[in-house]
């Protein structure tokens, strides 16, 4: 251990991928085909889809739910750790980008695990509570909207399991949090994401310095 972070430099990441990242054929396809796309920044790095990997499996995870699918990188990783049998539900409102999510989960084999839900999310985990979903969720990953970080985030503590983990990404938000002179309402609406996880009391939580920061929130 070390009281520091290492830098994590070009030429780190591409070690790091050297000696650590063993990224699916159909994943990698799709995200070097993706790479000239105009939103590429918002696509999960390998890093990061491999980590949400690691951790469903810790979980030992049979019922996911991912909040922002985007072109499926992320939900694929987090499906290939489900068990046969195991099902995502993928929220999302783009028919655009899901019709690319959906050939990737074609191609990497998963495609039968994932229920997308086209539709604004939280008109979505509304009707999972509704349905009779609370409390039954295993693993969750929060990749929308920050404006709704905090309300995506309330809805996934009703629907997971006690011992189930809750991801977020984009906690760091390219270092503006700490910028005093950024005031943009996804940046405030980070910062107050942010504070609200620190004070709640009902999850044991770490942000992790991957990518632009992914928070950790195993519900208690």
């Amino acid at each position: 251990m070390s009281r520091i972070h290492t830098p994590l430099t070009d030429e780190l990441t591409i070690y790091i991928r050297q000696v650590a990242l063993r990224e699916p054929t159909a994943l990698r396809q799709q995200r070097e085909a993706s790479d000239l796309h105009p939103r590429a920044s918002m696509q999960t790095s390998p890093e990061q889809g491999q980590f949400l990997h690691l951790l469903a499996r810790l979980t030992g995870a049979k019922k996911a739910l991912e909040v922002g699918v985007f072109l499926g990188y992320s939900s694929t990783w987090v499906a290939l750790a489900l068990p046969a049998g195991g099902r995502m539900i993928a929220c999302d409102q783009s028919e655009e980008y899901t019709a690319q999510a959906r050939q990737l989960w074609r191609a990497a084999g998963v495609e039968d695990k994932i229920e997308l839900r086209l539709a604004p999310a939280l008109d979505t985990l509304d009707a999972l509570i509704a349905q009779g979903h609370s409390g039954t969720f295993d693993f969750a990953f929060i990749d929308a909207d920050k404006a709704n970080y905090v309300n995506y985030y309330d809805r996934a503590m009703v629907l997971v399991r006690p011992g189930g983990l809750i991801a977020a990404d984009n906690v760091l938000w390219e270092g503006d949090v700490t910028d005093a002179s950024k005031t943009d309402a996804e940046t405030e609406a980070i910062r107050a994401f942010n504070r609200k996880l620190q004070a709640d009391e009902r999850v044991t939580l770490s942000i992790v310095p991957l990518g632009d920061g992914l928070t950790l929130a195993c519900k208690l």
